[in-house]
């Protein structure tokens, strides 16, 4: 893709020029802003099987809101203005076409009469004869599997999946030889795999666990490979089933990690990386059974690994759980110094807790940062409150249309378990968090005054409306159907009620969660004379980081935390 149009270069000859009329506001062959951004899809063009053909995505951002974005950097300030889809405003209109490699034979599909639609997932039929499109509603409630003849552009739903909350979009689709193909579906409460042919749905997994990604399909022996969390939602395995009888799935890895794979096309080798707690990400090749062939990186804490120093102080995880209010179970993880009888210990408190992802409490390496604080004297602990992902979709629904609630709930049950343990001293727990985390520190604050002698507020969210359409109105709605649900769940009007230490991070050219989230907090703060703390960075985007930058940005944080939470001073 270049200047807005879609060329094609082929192996010998000179490069063709496939689409027409791009402009300012006109592109082709590109995801726009909200797809790349929330829904996994980074393309807007499809090669059919054969080559002949291309099903390409047409954006028009022209009913999309100006908004004006500032860089501040340590040479100047940037100003840009941008097309942003906020909360409750108009998204790209996404039209679809089918043509030929030269532009020819340009056919567009039809999407429906509705406009106000993601194009969510285009895939092709194995013979190349159909075009499979899955359109999602704006509301996200409903999602369509459309078969499109790509001769007419001519459209049929072959499938509709509905929520009364929201459905969660996945790239489990798989066409199969015979015409029929493999969907994932939450519509049992879990995410599990189906087969569907004719009308017919094949449930090929069940249960009270979740189907994460398929890894590959062997038609011909009819087996799927899939990573899920049959036996616990701390870990991850690569299982295999059949694809006409299926039984209970076969476990390929070994438990006590968090295995992804990825498996090539003629479904005969796997890369397998794998991870735990104690160890950092390893590659292997393996069979189709699991067996480990070789390893292409076993990168062994030892020798001159980077990490081999540190390998006798390395504290293990502790892994457990809590009850929530309602009596769900909650899973925690603690890391903590050789406890000293009679000695109590301050808390690091980390935390992300929003829906999609951002887990803390998985069997997965989390680097060096919780072992450099527990060296420093401090227990570092998490947990995974109701409205994360991968416990099945009531677990998840918790948050919809209630950001801000049942999450804070949970995080502050973790805090009283905390404060139950002998070890603990109570008047020195910090939280922090960044992001949808930096948001929970802020709300913690509002919700709990008293409770947490400090907390960090990373790159926060403070009000919804100025995030984009797809994420906040997936779990908030449309600010116009509720006007009441965003000041609500924000961060904004209850910060008067802050009396505990806060240090509030941002990065000042942030184009995620923009630096207005942060001006808008502190306008509120001093407007009611609640002190905080500060730190902005010029020129940081989201992720604060760099050489000597992540040296301040923790230097700050310990810093802030040794003041006033008892934590020891930055060296």
């Amino acid at each position: 893709v270049r200047d807005g149009n879609l060329f094609v270069q082929p192996i010998g000859g000179a490069e063709r020029q496939v689409t027409q009329g791009a402009s300012d506001t006109v592109n082709w062959g590109v995801a726009e802003f909200v797809a790349q951004e929330e829904m996994d899809r980074r393309t807007g063009y499809w090669w059919s099987p054969d080559d002949r053909m291309i099903a390409v995505a047409r954006v028009d951002e022209s009913p999309v809101g100006i908004v004006t974005r500032t860089a501040i950097g340590g040479e100047g300030t940037k100003v840009y203005q941008q097309r942003y889809p906020a909360a409750g405003t108009p998204n790209a209109i996404v039209d679809l076409f089918v043509m030929k490699p030269d532009g020819s034979g340009q056919v567009q599909v039809d999407l429906g009469a509705d406009k106000d639609i993601y194009l969510a997932r285009v895939d092709w039929s194995k013979d190349g004869r159909t075009l499979y499109v899955q359109r999602e509603s704006r509301d996200q409630k409903r999602l369509d599997l459309l078969a499109v003849d790509p001769a007419t552009g001519k459209a049929r739903v072959v499938l509709s999946e509905t929520a009364k909350s929201w459905i969660n979009l996945s790239n489990n689709f798989h066409p199969l030889k015979d015409g029929s193909f493999l969907w994932w579906s939450e519509r049992s409460g879990h995410g599990h795999l189906y087969r569907v042919s004719g009308g017919t749905w094949t449930a090929l997994t069940s249960g009270d666990w979740e189907v994460r990604d398929v890894v590959g399909v062997d038609e011909d022996k009819g087996l799927v490979y899939f990573t899920g969390n049959r036996e616990t939602p701390l870990e991850q395995q690569l299982y295999v089933t059949a694809l006409a009888k299926p039984g209970k799935a076969r476990a390929l890895t070994s438990a006590g990690w968090w295995n992804d794979a990825v498996m090539d096309d003629a479904a005969s080798r796997i890369v397998v990386s794998r991870q735990n707690s104690d160890q950092p990400k390893q590659l292997y090749l393996a069979d189709t059974d699991g067996k480990q062939l070789q390893w292409l990186s076993q990168n062994a804490l030892s020798g001159d690994h980077p990490y081999a120093p540190y390998v006798a102080s390395h504290v293990k995880t502790q892994f457990g759980t809590v009850k929530a209010a309602d009596g769900t179970t909650l899973y925690t993880k603690m890391l903590t110094p050789p406890l000293e009888p009679g000695k109590r210990y301050p808390v690091f408190m980390i935390h992300y807790g929003g829906p999609g992802g951002g887990r803390q409490v998985t069997n997965t390496w989390s680097g060096a940062l919780n072992q450099y604080l527990v060296d420093r004297g401090w227990i570092v602990f998490a947990i995974d409150n109701r409205g994360t992902p991968d416990r099945g979709k009531a677990f998840e629904d918790h948050l919809y249309r209630a950001m801000g609630t049942v999450e804070v709930q949970d995080q502050l049950t973790g805090v009283e378990w905390l404060k139950k343990q002998p070890y603990v001293d109570a008047d020195r727990i910090a939280t922090y968090g960044w992001s949808y985390g930096g948001y929970m520190s802020l709300k913690l604050l509002e919700k709990a005054p008293g409770i947490f002698a400090a907390a960090v507020a990373g790159a926060p969210v403070t009000k919804w409306q100025l995030y984009d359409t797809h994420y906040t109105e997936r779990y908030l709605g449309q600010p116009q159907d509720k006007p009441s649900a965003y000041p609500a769940s924000g961060a904004v009007e209850e910060a008067v009620k802050i009396r505990d230490p806060l240090l509030l991070i941002h990065g000042m050219s942030d184009d995620n969660v923009v630096f207005d989230n942060a001006t808008a907090l502190m306008a509120k703060m001093q407007g009611a004379a609640v002190p905080f703390e500060m730190m902005a960075y010029p020129g940081q985007t989201h992720r604060v980081g760099g050489p000597r930058i992540s040296v301040h940005l923790w230097r700050t944080i310990e810093e802030f935390l040794a003041d006033h939470a008892g934590g020891p001073a930055a060296e």
